[in-house]
Order: structure tokens, then sequence, then C-alpha cells
């Protein structure tokens, strides 16, 4: 269930004792601020590891690469999408702008969507609980004086970030929250849409003894892009940006992994996380995951994807076959459907898909193998048409790496299950 909760007068709806210590409201000091001017940035670094080794030989090491896919340990520097995890949205307008738009309604131009995209993509492990101060608070400054933008100079950032903290400082306890949005007034003449992501610091900024590592600002358009802030919450969950963005910002961006994943484009037909995302944010089980060993044939029965639980695992069933085909790197298959987030996609089928753990996000860590590659489909609804129909049909084989890994969608049974096997020579 998703709720918009009201900030009382008194504070936020809940307090977690176990969080910090102590509720006194603690000033940040000029050296505070001199900080977050000098490392707020769009560059995160991997955290210490915490879990243990994970025991499948197809699970990955994570790297040093920004938002390496490496299986074997979480970094403890991000949120872990499990159970429940509270978000609060705030919102801020500027002295240059009348907003035309309610923060209510803003809100509810991200939620409950964004919180039933997570439940659908964890098979209901995940609940993005959202809790809202439906009222603006002012920045200081006029919105064209802080230059947003995309590729936003960094004075002028961490300028915008103190300052819509401390504006919303009184309202709201930091140490409460899992995940926080600045929302920005649409309307705004200095708010440019495409500034829209989340910005990491080098170094935790403590802000009323809690220490925060990133926020998510949000300067989207009204009504917003699909999905987009389920993109920009996935980068608070350490997944990697799976586009491939042009040095001339000119060229398409979809080519690595076209409408598959939201991480890739948010406008994709088949948004759903791959399942080796749900893997590593802890979504399926290391038992609904067949590693294909050495030399050999072996036969995998997939269940679509997206489907619900309908039995043994979070998802029901097998839903991913992993061969490793190097230190950091492995081709995986599994089934998508349009069922779940994918409900839209262009053509069903088994997806074949490369991922590196030592590529860094935007630098194709998923690589989309394409199954038909002298054709495409859905041109009009598409973001990258020759990738549209990328999975195999029933008879069809891909060869990957000169043959050294065939993967064969054999057969499709009447409940959906696919048998596809793998040969590795």
């Amino acid at each position: 269930m998703h709720r918009l909760f009201r900030i009382p007068a008194g504070g936020p709806p809940r307090h977690r004792s176990t969080r910090r210590a102590g509720r006194g409201r603690l000033r940040r000091s000029a050296a505070v601020l001199t900080v977050l001017a000098a490392v707020a940035g769009t560059s995160s670094f991997a955290g210490p590891a915490t879990d243990a080794d994970r025991t499948p030989p197809c699970a990955l090491q994570r790297t040093d690469a920004h938002h390496s896919l490496g299986l074997d340990t979480w970094n403890d520097a991000y949120v872990r999408p499990e159970r429940t995890v509270d978000a609060m949205m705030v919102f801020l307008s500027f002295p240059d702008s009348e907003p035309l738009i309610t923060p209510g309604r803003l809100a509810a131009d991200h939620f409950p969507a964004t919180g039933a995209f997570f439940e659908r993509a964890s098979y209901g492990r995940f609940d993005l609980r959202l809790h809202a101060a439906f009222h603006w608070a002012e920045m200081p400054s006029p919105s064209e004086r802080y230059g947003i933008a995309r590729d936003w100079d960094a004075e002028d950032r961490a300028a915008y970030l103190r300052d819509a903290i401390d504006v919303v400082d009184p309202q709201l306890d930091f140490g409460d929250y899992d995940v926080v949005y600045f929302v920005a007034d649409p309307d705004a003449p200095g708010v440019e849409s495409d500034a829209t992501k989340v910005v990491n610091f080098r170094e935790p900024v403590s802000v009323d003894g809690t220490e925060l590592r990133r926020i998510v600002t949000v300067f989207e358009r009204f009504p917003a892009d699909r999905n987009v802030l389920a993109h920009e919450t996935g980068h608070v969950f350490d997944l990697p940006d799976l586009y491939n963005r042009p040095q001339d910002g000119k060229g398409d961006w979809d080519t690595y992994v076209g409408d598959w994943d939201l991480m890739g484009s948010q406008f994709g037909l088949a948004p759903d996380p791959f399942g080796w995302h749900k893997w590593k944010l802890g979504w399926l089980d290391d038992e609904q995951v067949d590693c294909v060993g050495g030399p050999g044939t072996s036969i995998h029965a997939l269940q679509p994807l997206g489907r619900a639980p309908g039995g043994a695992g979070p998802g029901g069933g097998t839903r991913l076959a992993v061969a490793r085909t190097g230190p950091s790197e492995v081709v995986v298959a599994e089934v998508r459907e349009p069922v779940g987030n994918d409900e839209r996609l262009c053509r069903p089928g088994v997806l074949v898909y490369r991922v590196r753990s030592d590529t860094a996000s935007a630098g194709g860590p998923v690589e989309v193998l394409d199954g038909h590659p002298r054709t495409a489909a859905c041109r009009s609804t598409s973001v990258h048409a020759p990738l549209a129909d990328a999975p195999l049909g029933v008879g069809e084989s891909l060869s990957v790496d000169d043959g050294a890994v065939r993967v064969t969608a054999l057969d499709r049974s009447p409940t959906g299950e696919w048998t596809v096997r793998i040969t590795r020579t």
C-alpha cells in the first residue's frame, strides 16, 4: 500500500529510534556548508563489503566500477530495497515564480505509480512508501540563479542543495527517511527537466545528526515522463544507467539495451528490471538462478521474469540461466512476456544479454544480444527498434562469442514456461 502523509506540526509521522541517538536539531556550521559545496557531485564510490560471499559460481564479484553489477557483496553505502523503504517528498518553489500546480498533484503524478512499479518488479518483496509535505518551501534565490541543467556546474548544484536543505530542515528530520526527493516547481523559468538526477556526495554530509549520502533532485515537467522517478530511485539502490550517452549528445542513446529495463530508458516498452538486477537487489533467490558450468549442453525450464509468484521462491520457479564467460562477465538468458511491468513489450521470447561487473554506469555494463540482427520491430513506439525484437522465439538460436555459448529456445509450454538449451564449447 502506498500512502501520502502530511507532516504534522509536531514533526514527521514517526521516528525510528534505531537510526541515531538523540533528536536535538543541530544547526549546520559554516564549515559543514563549505564541505557540501566542495563535495557535492554526481559520482559515487564503492563502499565497504558487508555481505558474505555468494556461493553461486556465476555471481560476479563487485568491482570499483560505479554501480558495479557484481553480486558477491552489497555496497552498504546504498539503500537496500527490501521490505519497507520510507521516502520523503518535499516541494521547492522560487521567488521568481508563483507555482501553478499544487504539491498534491505533483506527488500524485509519481505515486502510487512508482511504488506499484517496484511492488510488481520485486514480486511484493519491497514496498516504497511515500511521505510528503503538501506545501511549498520557498528557496531564497530565483530559479534562474541556480543554473539548473543536465550537466550542472558543481558550485551551482551545491548552492541549490545547500539552500534546499536549509529551507526544509525546520520541517523535516532526515533521519526518519531512507530516500529524499527534492521536487522543484516545474513552471519556474530556471527549471530544466533534463536535470533530474540523483546527486551523490563524495563524503556523507551531516544534517541533524544524520549522514546524507545522496538526494534525488526532481525537475520534471507536469505530467512527468513515465517511470522517470522509478529510474532515478533505481540509482538509490545502486543500479547503473544502461543507456549509451553519445559524446556530442546527439546520437542514439539506446543502443545498449533498447526498450529492456527502465535503467536504459524510462520510455521503454519493457521496463521491468533485468533478472540480473532483481538478483542483485535480493528479489530473486540463488535457487532461482541456474548457473551453467563447463563445456557441454544443459536444459533449463524458465518462467517469465514478470510473472507474479505462483510457486516456490519469491518469484516462483527458475527465472535466469547464467553462463560465466570471463572473470567479470556472464551471458544471461531470461524469458520476457507481456505480463507485469512488461505488458507493453514488442516481442516476447527468450532474451539474451551480457553483463560486465567491471564496467561503470553508462559505459555498457549490460548489452542486449540481438536474436534478430537483420530486422527491427515496433518502430513507432520502441525507443530502439533494432532491439525491440531481440528475444528468441521457439526453435531459434543465438550464438555468442563465435559459438563459445549457444542459446536455443526449444519450446514454450501452455502455462508459459520456456525450455531453453545452452551449449558451451
